[in-house]
């Protein structure tokens, strides 16, 4: 048995930590959370690293190995393909991926030594293990989800080269069965749109998604932009309108080009929806929901009629849309996706991947409360220096309950914080669904973020067949569902434009505080149901720690806070 640490930033953003002893996840955190830095590009993940061990009770001498999600050799093996994929259209890309390898593997290197000498490994570390990042990231999928044998899918902007992997996994193996390179990717082409609609690529692609339902696929033709090749049976990318080079971009710090400009008109500005972008971020989703779906026709159709199981993973992964579409495909009966299934993730995909190498029995993933957690006396201390006024509450659930059925906005900050980037009711803001104005209110006075973004609703478990129409299992945030009509008008606060939702199915067995808390709300309004968002403003990680959330309150139109026991209230609203 043996102690693993998987450490990830091999492409600069997104570094995290977690640990794997005997098989099982003891702890795993992104680094962005301790330095309030969004997605902390640039950074090490010294804290993330350092949060694990101590957690785990690990000395860094104990650790068996270090596992991280990048691999030379995958490099090597794949560059003479790039090359020849990019030789006209990127010959600078082309000459560095080629003739660079050694000094990319030592960028790589240097990062890993500098993290570990900054928590504390001596020089005689733990022996490094390489691993190829889409196998870190189907590895985080696959071998988490509790399945003997399923098609495995790992889809983002690239890994070394990879940009897709289309696989089987099977108890202790993952076989790649298609591999596809960049700059062919549905995640740079997904990013670009994400930078020509005004959001922040690598960042704002769920705000795509989130406006695609408001525009129409037909009016705009993306055709010459990416397409299906039948006869290579694959996507192709057009490099004169995907994370183009930099002469041909409109401006350098964006990577859609001029001809995007010329063609569909000045990039988007604002908050508001509005012709074409609308109409662009509609056939962008349809495009990768359609070209997703080729893949698989391709080359997982044949084993998924085998046995209906599917587990996704990549960057690509975190679209719920997309997901639910999967979820609707004749040959998919049980879909799996990693909740950390960006870049973050691949630190806990490298462990497991190398835990299942070592022959280890790996614990699959039954909830994702593995970062800090903090006592009463520790909240107190710091809500005692906050200087707002608090009380301590024996039934915390029960008086948050109340505050929502009476209308208020509550923020929930218990026990160990969520690992990835969705809100599952330890760092949340909670609202009522049923009482119109509530999402408007919480987008412009507490999140501060576009009026026209959805809320995911947090169900419990034993409602979640009849509102969602579906016995399939949703506890992470990471699928779509169309939501039957009769709940469409109790809970209009959580229904998107185009009838979906994003639900977490709460269960009292991962987290019972949260559960009572709903089942509290239940009881007073016939509702199982409550608003859940992260416990954040926007453009600022989850909080992390109570001083975070206490900062984050003071800052926000937040009226009250349940934190631990106590609740934390401002000016003079009564309960």
């Amino acid at each position: 048995m043996s102690k693993i640490l998987g450490i990830a930033a091999p492409f600069g953003h997104d570094p995290s930590a977690a640990i794997l002893i005997d098989g099982e996840i003891v702890a795993a955190c992104e680094e962005e959370r301790f330095i309030r830095k969004k997605h902390a590009t640039g950074v090490m993940p010294v804290n993330a690293v350092n949060f694990c061990l101590k957690h785990s009770g690990v000395k860094p001498r104990e650790i068996d190995y270090i596992a991280y999600p990048w691999s030379p050799e995958a490099l090597r093996k794949k560059r003479s393909e790039y090359l020849r994929r990019t030789i006209f259209s990127h010959p600078s890309r082309a000459y560095k991926k080629f003739f660079c390898n050694r000094k990319e593997t030592k960028g790589q290197s240097a990062f890993i030594e500098d993290t570990l000498k900054n928590c504390g490994f001596e020089k005689n570390r733990p022996k490094i293990e390489w691993v190829e990042h889409h196998l870190a990231h189907t590895a985080s999928s696959f071998f988490l989800s509790g399945f003997e044998k399923a098609a495995v899918l790992s889809i983002d902007s690239g890994g070394e080269i990879t940009s897709t992997l289309l696989g089987v996994g099977q108890e202790r193996t993952i076989k790649s069965i298609k591999e596809i390179v960049a700059p062919d990717s549905l995640g740079n082409f997904y990013a670009t749109m994400t930078d020509y609609l005004g959001f922040r690529r690598e960042n704002g692609e769920y705000k795509v998604m989130g406006m695609a339902p408001y525009g129409d696929p037909e009016k705009i033709n993306f055709d010459h932009i990416i397409w299906w090749n039948d006869k290579n049976k694959s996507f192709r990318c057009n490099d004169d309108y995907i994370w183009v080079r930099r002469n041909k971009r409109f401006c350098i710090e964006k990577i859609y080009s001029k001809k995007m400009v010329q063609e569909f008109g000045p990039e988007r500005n604002g908050d508001d929806l509005s012709e074409p972008y609308i109409h662009i971020a509609a056939v962008t989703q349809k495009k990768l929901e359609g070209l997703t779906l080729k893949l698989i026709d391709s080359y997982l159709k044949e084993n998924l009629k085998k046995h209906g199981r599917l587990c996704f993973s990549g960057g690509c992964a975190l679209n719920v849309a997309l997901n639910r579409v999967l979820l609707e495909y004749p040959y998919i009966k049980n879909l799996w996706v990693q909740p950390a299934s960006g870049d973050a993730g691949t630190s806990l995909g490298a462990a497991v991947y190398l835990a299942a190498r070592l022959g280890e029995k790996i614990e699959p993933m039954r909830h994702i409360y593995l970062g800090p957690e903090y006592s009463n006396k520790e909240i107190e201390t710091e809500i005692k220096k906050s200087g707002f006024s608090f009380s301590y509450e024996e039934n915390i659930c029960e008086v948050a309950a109340e505050l929502l059925y009476k209308g208020h906005i509550v923020g929930w900050f218990q026990g160990r914080m969520e690992w990835g980037p969705r809100a599952l009711g330890n760092r949340s803001i909670l609202g009522n669904p049923t009482i119109r104005g509530t999402a408007d209110k919480i987008n412009a006075l507490i999140k501060f973020r576009e009026k026209w973004r959805p809320f995911c609703p947090s169900i419990l478990k034993e409602f979640a067949p009849d509102i969602l129409n579906s016995v399939h299992p949703a506890p992470f945030m990471t699928i779509g569902f169309k939501v039957s009509p009769k709940w469409k008008r109790r809970i209009p606060e959580v229904i998107h434009v185009n009838g979906t939702c994003r639900p977490q199915v709460v269960e009292e067995e991962t987290n019972p505080k949260f559960y009572r808390l709903i089942k509290s709300f239940y009881s007073r309004r016939g509702v199982p149901v409550v608003i859940n968002t992260s416990l954040n403003r926007r453009g600022e990680p989850m909080v992390c720690s109570p001083r975070d959330a206490l900062v984050m309150f003071k800052e926000s139109g937040l009226d009250y806070l349940a934190i631990g026991d106590f609740l934390v209230k401002k000016g003079t609203h009564n309960a």
